[in-house]
């Protein structure tokens, strides 16, 4: 059995499965169980949840608020590691905790989890 199928949905899909393949390549090496367990032991945790919103945004929603953005990188190192204050979602401020790390490529690599989301 031969399918037919004209070139332009086969263009089409061959777009859009290269698409798919790039749009998450630049976090591709990132280590979610590493990201994980830092955000974890660093309390973020406590405020930020994968997919809801807790006092803190969920990290789907900071990494759609990013998405796209040239400085998304360079925002999310400041806020996770110079405790900058932060209004929380039942109207409060605070100072943002820093991550629990020195390691720049640990930070990184929770930022690229963060952003994968």
């Amino acid at each position: 059995m031969k399918l037919f199928l004209p070139s332009k949905l086969i263009t089409l899909a061959t777009a859009g499965i290269a698409a798919m393949a790039l749009s998450g390549a630049s976090y591709a090496a990132v280590n979610a169980d590493a990201a994980t367990a830092l955000t974890k032991k660093s309390g973020c945790m406590k405020c930020h949840a994968i997919d809801k919103d807790k006092n803190g945004s969920s990290f789907k929603k900071i990494a759609e608020k990013w998405k796209g953005k040239a400085d998304a990188e360079a925002k999310l190192m400041d806020s996770i590691t110079k405790s900058p204050k932060v209004k929380l979602k039942d109207g409060t401020e605070e100072e943002h905790k820093a991550i629990d790390s020195k390691d720049a490529a640990e930070i990184k690599n929770v930022i690229g989890w963060i952003l994968a989301q």
